[in-house]
C-alpha cells in the first residue's frame, strides 16, 4: 500500500466527530446533529462541518451513515394494549413471529410498542416513528376509534401497514384475513348440519373484524333463507369473560337456540365454560364454532370446531409489505388471506 494512502486510512480510523467539534469551534452534539441531518442545525454550520469532516476524512461507522440517509433499516410494530388476557390466545405472539422472521430475512431490524388510546393522544404516531428512528411501522390490534388509525388515514404519515383494517393510500397499506367469508364459513358449517336457531358472540362495534364477521353471519343466514335476528347477536368483547357471560345471556333470552357462532375462539372457550356450568353439554346440548385456531382449541374439551387464519402468515405479509413500500417496489397496497374451517368435535347434526 502507498504509505501517503495508509496514513490517510490511519487519519480516517483515529478522527471522530470531538476532532470536528473542537475545530469548527462547536459541541459535540452540533457535530452529531449535523451529520446526523437534523433540521435545528443551521445550513451555513452544517456545510462547515462538513467541510472540516472531509478535510479530516472523517469516515462515519454504518449507524451514522444510515442517520445521514434516514435509511434505519429499522421498521416497529406498534401493537395496541397488550395484556395478560391476551396470552392465552397468542394471537399477538404469531403475528410477531412472522413479522420478526420476514424483517430479518429481509435484513431489517425491528422495534415493539404497545400502546393505547391515552399514549396515541399524549404521542403521535409520526412523533413515534421519528423519535424511534423507524422508517415504518405494522399497526396491529387498532380500534376503529383510535387517534393513530384517524392519523395515518388523514396526514402524510410515516409508511405504515395495518392489520386486519382495510385502508389504503399512498403511505398505508392493509394485510388482512377473509373475516366476511370466515364467518360464512363457519355459519354456512352450522346450517348444514340442521341448524337453524344460530346465535352470535361478536367482539366490539370498535374492531372492524367484529363488523366483518357480523356481516358474513347475516349473509350466510339470508342466502339460506333465514331471516337476520339482531336479538341474537351478543358482544363478548374477545375476551373469555365476555364470552362466558354472552353464552349464558344467550341461553336465558333465548332457550331455543341450538347453535352459536363466535367471533374468536376465546369467547368460544368463555361459552364452553359457561354452559358447562348451567349443565348445558357441548355438542350434546348446544354446538359451538369459533374463529382463529388458536393452539389450545385442540386441546379443549370437546375440541373446538373453528375458523383457521393463520396469523403467523399475516405477519410475515405485513412486513413484506411495509418493506415493499419502503423500498419502492410494489404499488400493491393490500394483501387479503384466505381462511378455512378446522372440523372437530364441539358441532353435532341434528334434524
Amino acid at each position: 500500500m502507498d504509505p501517503k494512502r495508509f496514513g490517510k486510512v490511519l487519519d480516517a480510523k483515529l478522527t471522530t466527530i470531538k476532532d470536528i467539534a473542537k475545530k469548527a469551534g462547536v459541541s459535540i452534539t452540533t457535530v452529531s446533529r449535523a451529520l446526523n441531518g437534523y433540521d435545528d442545525v443551521s445550513e451555513k454550520t452544517r456545510r462547515r462541518i462538513r467541510e472540516i469532516a472531509e478535510e479530516l476524512n472523517y469516515s462515519p461507522n454504518a449507524v451514522a451513515r444510515s442517520l445521514v440517509s434516514r435509511k434505519t433499516r429499522t421498521i416497529g410494530l406498534i401493537i395496541s394494549d397488550i395484556n395478560r388476557a391476551g396470552a392465552k390466545d397468542a394471537f399477538a405472539f404469531e403475528v410477531l413471529c412472522g413479522i420478526n422472521d420476514r424483517a430479518g430475512e429481509l435484513n431489517y431490524d425491528l422495534l415493539l410498542f404497545s400502546t393505547s388510546p391515552k399514549k396515541q393522544v399524549e404521542k403521535s404516531y409520526k412523533d413515534l416513528c421519528r423519535e424511534r428512528k423507524v422508517e415504518g411501522a405494522i399497526l396491529s390490534g387498532l380500534r376503529l376509534d383510535d387517534p393513530y388509525l384517524r392519523e395515518v388515514i388523514e396526514q402524510d404519515a410515516f409508511p405504515c401497514v395495518l392489520i386486519d383494517i382495510p385502508v389504503t393510500g399512498e403511505t398505508v397499506g392493509h394485510v388482512t384475513s377473509d373475516n366476511r367469508n370466515g364467518a360464512m364459513l363457519a355459519v354456512r358449517y352450522l346450517l348444514d348440519n340442521g341448524h337453524r336457531r344460530i346465535a352470535m358472540i361478536n367482539g366490539h362495534d370498535q374492531a372492524h373484524v367484529s363488523r366483518e364477521r357480523l356481516e358474513g353471519y347475516r349473509e350466510a343466514l339470508e342466502k339460506h333463507g333465514l331471516s337476520f335476528d339482531p336479538e341474537l347477536v351478543f358482544d363478548g368483547g374477545f375476551t373469555e369473560e365476555g364470552g362466558a357471560e354472552a353464552a349464558y345471556q344467550i341461553l336465558l333470552r333465548h332457550p331455543d337456540v341450538t347453535a352459536i357462532f363466535c367471533a374468536s375462539d376465546l369467547m368460544a372457550l368463555g361459552a364452553i365454560r359457561a354452559l358447562e356450568r348451567m349443565e348445558c353439554k357441548v355438542p350434546e346440548d348446544i354446538s359451538i364454532v369459533g374463529f382463529d385456531d388458536i393452539n389450545i382449541a385442540s386441546y379443549c374439551c370437546p375440541k373446538l370446531t373453528t375458523i383457521r387464519q393463520d396469523k403467523y402468515e399475516l405477519g410475515y405479509q405485513a412486513a413484506q409489505l411495509l418493506i415493499d413500500m419502503l423500498e419502492n417496489r410494489t404499488k400493491n397496497r393490500k394483501i387479503l388471506l384466505t381462511n378455512r374451517l378446522i372440523e372437530r368435535e364441539s358441532v353435532r347434526r341434528i334434524g
